[in-house]
């Protein structure tokens, strides 16, 4: 293993891991040495990336808890023992999936609140969680994977959009206090992704179309693989990162240059 790459005796906790882009990054840390806590809220979906990244040679546990509850993170993180990365993917996809949360006009604050639990709160529940004993080591790495959108602005998203901005300011806030103490703290933007869309894998009709019509806006005109994102967060994670704090970093497959 390339030492620059080496995370051996490192362990990472990714958030919403049980499957999709959380999975890829799980597996991709596993494989540079790190020993990965898998979040997720379902048991058995984190319990099969726990075992596939052991049947890897890796090694892995799990840490069953809702990212929207502090009480709940705390409790998960202090039993899952201290973590010297934090992934905080849980919920990188957006609430609303395909279609949005709709016209700002048309909403309430009970309809931006979800957006906020998992895209905002989330991000700072975990972060404050982890960061005491990241400070006690001297050493830490936070990377948040937010949205494109939270960049460029996007129709009919305004709440999910204005979650993950709140999430981007709060890492280049957190990056400034923290590094003193040999933490860093970046942001993944990520466009869209290639991820199953229905029980059997396959889109349907509808979804197919709004890809498609969605990938007219990219110059790389296809969506992101997991993979291609899980490799930024390796180095990020590595020895290699530790000059890199307080940036957000696009892998949109030319997205913004789109527009």
């Amino acid at each position: 293993m390339d030492p620059l790459f080496d995370l051996v005796g490192r362990r990472a906790l990714v958030t919403g891991a049980g499957q999709n882009l959380g999975e890829r990054i799980a597996r991709t840390l596993g494989r540079i040495g790190a020993h990965v806590v898998v979040n997720d809220l379902v048991e058995t979906r984190a319990q099969a990336v726990a075992d596939e990244i052991i049947a890897d040679g890796g090694a892995a546990s799990i840490a069953l808890f809702d990212v929207t509850d502090f009480d709940s993170v705390t409790r998960g993180i202090e039993s899952a023992g201290h973590v010297d990365i934090l992934v905080n993917n849980a919920g990188n996809a957006g609430a609303a999936g395909w279609t949005g949360d709709g016209p700002f006009v048309d909403t309430t604050p009970v309809d931006w609140a979800p957006f906020f639990a998992v895209n905002l709160y989330g991000v700072m529940n975990c972060a404050r969680a982890v960061t005491p004993s990241m400070i006690e080591r001297h050493w830490g790495r936070v990377i948040t994977i937010i949205s494109d959108g939270a960049r460029t602005g996007e129709v009919n998203m305004a709440a999910y959009v204005a979650a993950k901005a709140g999430a981007a300011g709060f890492t280049r806030a957190y990056a400034r206090e923290l590094a003193r103490f040999d933490i860093t703290a970046n942001n993944i933007a990520i466009g869209t992704m290639h991820r199953p869309t229905s029980d059997t894998g396959e889109a349907t009709e509808e979804q197919a179309q709004r890809m498609k019509e969605a990938l007219r806006r990219y110059i790389v005109r296809r969506p992101g693989e997991p993979d291609e994102v899980a490799g930024l967060v390796a180095y990020l994670a590595s020895p290699l990162g530790a000059w890199v704090s307080g940036q957000t970093y696009p892998v949109n497959g030319g997205y913004s240059l789109a527009l």
